[in-house]
């Protein structure tokens, strides 16, 4: 069971194959996802123990080194975030609607995590960075209240990094505007 996942999101596709590389032999880590993303990077998202994940993150920020981008390790990532990013999640209510809009992929998935540890809300998606420029975005819905604090929890784990690009709360969204993901 992964416990831990670590990202490095390289601005060398080249460099990010090696890196991944790297990644795998350093330590006994799976990989959730190794691909190009816009514009032209790559990224490297890996799951294991907390251990095996620190190894490995630190390997490839080594062999990334001036094409490393961002990078992240999140020891104990809340559960809702695999399904997140591997799809579109349908909440069983739409409620209040809060969207983290960021510059790279890894403040994206910190600033997921954060915000659903913070509070009582339910992701909807985590947007890894195709057709939008590098960029990702995360939609979460709950309670305004709710909503409110986990979008705050997420902004603060982006602002620290300067990555943030804008965030929204809408109090009562029209379903519409979710018709494309749900």
């Amino acid at each position: 069971m992964k416990t831990s996942i670590g990202l490095v999101e390289l601005s060398s596709i080249a460099k990010g194959i090696e890196v991944s590389d790297a990644m795998l032999k350093q330590a006994s880590v799976e990989i959730i996802v190794n691909r190009t993303i816009c514009p032209g990077k790559y990224m490297v998202l890996i799951g294991g123990d907390v251990d095996a994940v620190n190894a490995s993150v630190d390997a490839g920020v080594m062999v990334g080194g001036d094409e490393v981008v961002d990078h992240f390790i999140i020891p104990n990532v809340h559960r809702s975030i695999f399904p997140a990013i591997s799809g579109v999640h349908v909440p069983s209510e739409l409620n209040a609607l809060g969207v983290i809009e960021s510059f790279s992929v890894a403040s994206i998935i910190e600033a997921a995590d954060a915000a659903v540890k913070a509070a009582k809300v339910e992701l909807i998606t985590v947007y890894l960075a195709m057709a939008i420029g590098g960029k990702g975005y995360v939609m979460l819905t709950g309670e305004v209240a709710a909503v409110q604090s986990a979008v705050d929890a997420g902004v603060s784990a982006i602002k620290r990094k300067g990555l943030l690009v804008q965030k929204v709360v809408i109090a009562s969204p029209r379903k519409e505007i979710l018709s494309q993901w749900i």
